[in-house]
C-alpha cells in the first residue's frame, strides 16, 4: 500500500514509493499503472507532482509513458546508467522561483531600458521566430531571451541566477519531459509570450513589464501541466481510456 507523502521534494518521494512496488515484483513488466488522477489521489499530492514522478521513473528506465494510453512498467530494476535527479527540483518549483524573481526583473528592466539593450532582445527574438522545429535551438534561445532581459539591470548575481536556474532543465530528465509537452505550437506560444514582454519593456512600462513575465511563467506552468492523456477530466464529459483501475492501492 501506499503511504501518505508528507511536504519534502514530493516528486522524488513519490517516484521511491511506486519504484519500490516495481522492484517488490507489485506491478509487472507490461503493467499499466494506476492513472495520474488515482495516484494523486491515494498519495495526496497534485496531479503535476505525479507527473514529475513518473518523467523520473521513464527516466530511470523503468516506466514508459504512452500518451493516450498510460503508464506501463518496462523492468523491474532501474538501469545501471540511470539519471537519478536526487538533488533536482521540479518543473513547478524551477518556474515558481522564476517567477518570484524575473518579474521583477523585467519590471526593474522596464526602467532602464536603452537603444543597445532593444537591439539585443530584438537579436534573440529574431533569430527564435525560425526556430519552432528545433527545440535545442529554441531552449538555447529561450534561455539567451531571459538572461538578456537580466543582463538589462546590470546586476551580474541576478544574471548568472537566471542562467544557472535555466540551465536546469538541461538535464536528461527535462528534456524527457519537455519530449511530451513541448512541440512547435508551445514554442510559438512561448515566442509570442517572449515578444509581449520586449514590447513592454521597451516601452519602459514596469507594470506591463511585470504582467507580462508572471503571465509567460504561469503559461509555461500550464503547458506543463497538462495530463498524458489516458484520463480527461470527468467534468468535460469524456470517458476515462485505460484498462481497469489496479486494486493495489
Amino acid at each position: 500500500m501506499f503511504a501518505a507523502i508528507q511536504p519534502r521534494r514530493l516528486y522524488r518521494q513519490v517516484a521511491d514509493q511506486i519504484r519500490k512496488l516495481i522492484e517488490k515484483g507489485e506491478f509487472a513488466v507490461g503493467e499499466r499503472l494506476p492513472g495520474e488522477r488515482e495516484l494523486a489521489e491515494q498519495l495526496a499530492v497534485s496531479r503535476p507532482t505525479i507527473r514529475e514522478a513518473l518523467i523520473a521513473l521513464e527516466v530511470e528506465g523503468l516506466v514508459h509513458i504512452r500518451m493516450g494510453s498510460g503508464i506501463y512498467v518496462t523492468q523491474q530494476r532501474p538501469r545501471r546508467d540511470a539519471f537519478h535527479p536526487e538533488d533536482l527540483e521540479g518543473p513547478f518549483e524551477l518556474l515558481r522561483a522564476r517567477s518570484l524573481i524575473e518579474c521583477a526583473i523585467a519590471e526593474e528592466a522596464a526602467k532602464m531600458i536603452t537603444p543597445a539593450h532593444t537591439a539585443a532582445l530584438d537579436a534573440v527574438l529574431t533569430k527564435m521566430a525560425g526556430t519552432f522545429h528545433t527545440p535545442q535551438v529554441s531552449i538555447g534561445l529561450d534561455r539567451d531571451f531571459h538572461t538578456t532581459v537580466a543582463g538589462i539591470i546590470e546586476n551580474s548575481a541576478l544574471n548568472r541566477f537566471v542562467g544557472e536556474i535555466f540551465d536546469q532543465r538541461m538535464t536528461p530528465y527535462f528534456e524527457k519531459l519537455a519530449s511530451y509537452f513541448e512541440g512547435p505550437a508551445s514554442w510559438r506560444e512561448a515566442f509570442e509570450e517572449h515578444c509581449a514582454i520586449r514590447d513592454a519593456i521597451v516601452a519602459g512600462d514596469p507594470v506591463r513589464a511585470k504582467a507580462a513575465m508572471q503571465f509567460h511563467l504561469l503559461q509555461s506552468q500550464a503547458r506543463f501541466s497538462e495530463s498524458f492523456g489516458e484520463e480527461p477530466d470527468a467534468e468535460k464529459g469524456h470517458p476515462k481510456r485505460g484498462g481497469p483501475k489496479s486494486n493495489r492501492i
